[in-house]
């Protein structure tokens, strides 16, 4: 079935607004860190998929609103706007505004939408696919779609501009919301990452780093926070095993990480399609688990670059994984100069710069629980990746029969649309995976 059929299966929207509890004061400023605005142009969006049960069924839309009033006063800037210092420097004013509620329903059982054939925009129409602009000042920074379908079950769908706090900060955002629904209390160590110093005192003149960084320079025209596209990008995602791995990898690989393993795999494969020699570069990121980083607002992004000599389909898989296990998270420090030296008005892509490998394992996406139920899948994807395309590799659904010897992994491709298919192609017929993997046409997001 194609998009423009499956949109007339999710009908009767609604949409509303959530405000917090009380007023967050007067004037209150959350201040943007460079890193904040070097990933301004980006969106995360999810998908959360639950069972038919007693507590998905029996909830109402007054039921879901009510710990989001709480959930905004902890974390006022999600409520609140963008605005711009005098020195022309972004920044969130809490003006409490809220975010965006939709509520829809689905013609189909929750089975039957999880059995459509990968080719379809399936989880696209279940988060609103917003970005910021080109009115800032009316644009929402969170968004919310609850779907329930036919005969039991519901969707969450989850859309977060990434200039609020990486994928680390959005999850524990929302698991939080989970927490707070299922009648928890907040946590009393958990800290918002609250700048209020005046934003046109933040930025300083700094020398950039000679070394390559790992984020590209874009011209937008106007408010519009989103990066252009030279080529026509798609997306979709397929299952990997830690059994499928073993039976392909090298016996010296037994030690190296998941994540290394399938990066290597893909980039090698890239490499073969891009025969023009250009697959020589890519970025690595990753992100500081909470411990770490006490704060829940957060882009504590983690980038490395690893540099061939020659393209990357000239390389063994044991000789690219060593080379990526080599590098060391040392360029995010010159990301951030380089925002500064313009006082942050200028706008870059970081996903997709260079084909860019993204470390998602470590992300709790199946943390968000609804007094006690857990989702049963987990669709997840980033808005506003640039040409060269990125690949995530995240949590797979947790299975009770599945043994830590065989997790399951999700490996989300963001590419060129005229890659994936040969991608597929050559992930089966060299390495027997991925048969699952199909196109899946990626929708225009649209400014609200």
């Amino acid at each position: 079935m194609g998009v423009e059929q499956e949109k007339t299966v999710i009908y009767d929207h609604r949409i509303s607004t959530v405000v917090p509890a009380t007023v967050t004061g007067n004037a209150v400023l959350h201040e943007l860190t460079n890193m904040d605005l070097i990933m301004k142009l980006h969106y995360l969006r999810a998908v959360y998929y639950f069972n038919q049960s007693e507590i998905t069924d029996g909830v109402t839309i007054a039921d879901l609103k009510n710990p989001m009033f709480l959930w905004l006063n902890i974390c006022y800037p999600m409520a609140g706007r963008i605005r711009r210092a005098e020195s022309g420097r972004p920044l969130i004013k809490c003006n409490d505004c809220g975010l965006r509620i939709i509520e829809a329903r689905c013609r189909r059982t929750l089975g039957e939408w999880l059995d459509v054939e990968s080719s379809s925009s399936r989880w696209r129409l279940l988060v609103p696919d917003k970005v910021l602009g080109p009115d800032l000042q009316f644009s929402p920074m969170v968004y919310m779609q609850f779907t329930r379908f036919k005969c039991g079950g519901m969707a969450i769908g989850y859309s977060w501009a990434h200039v609020l706090g990486d994928p680390m900060s959005a999850t524990n955002c929302i698991n939080l919301w989970g927490e707070l629904f299922s009648g928890n209390p907040p946590p009393k160590t958990l800290q918002l990452n609250n700048h209020q110093k005046k934003a046109e005192n933040a930025a300083t003149h700094v020398k950039v780093s000679p070394k390559p960084i790992p984020v590209k320079q874009v011209e937008l025209i106007g408010d519009g926070w989103l990066a252009p596209n030279t080529r026509k990008m798609a997306t979709n995602s397929f299952r990997i095993t830690e059994t499928k791995l073993k039976k392909i990898q090298p016996e010296q690989l037994k030690q190296v990480p998941t994540f290394v393993i399938i990066s290597a795999l893909i980039w090698k494969c890239l490499a073969k399609i891009r025969k023009s020699g250009e697959c020589k570069m890519a970025t690595i990121c990753g992100y500081l688990t909470l411990p770490k980083c006490s704060k829940i607002l957060n882009n504590t992004l983690k980038t490395s670059i690893v540099r061939l000599d020659s393209s990357a389909a000239n390389f063994g898989l044991l000789e690219l994984a060593t080379l990526i296990c080599k590098q060391e998270a040392e360029a995010s420090k010159s990301v951030e100069e380089l925002a500064d030296i313009e006082n942050g008005k200028s706008d870059f892509v970081l996903y997709g710069a260079n084909l860019t490998f993204v470390d998602m394992e470590g992300i709790n996406l199946y943390g968000l629980e609804l007094k006690g139920q857990k989702p049963v899948q987990v669709d997840y994807s980033i808005d506003g990746v640039g040409d060269e395309g990125a690949v995530l590799v995240l949590q797979g659904p947790q299975r009770t029969n599945e043994t830590s010897s065989n997790q399951e992994r999700i490996v989300m491709v963001i590419l060129p649309e005229d890659e994936i298919r040969q991608l597929c192609e050559l992930l089966t017929s060299e390495f027997g995976i991925a048969q699952d993997l199909k196109i899946n046409h990626k929708n225009s997001v649209t400014n609200m």
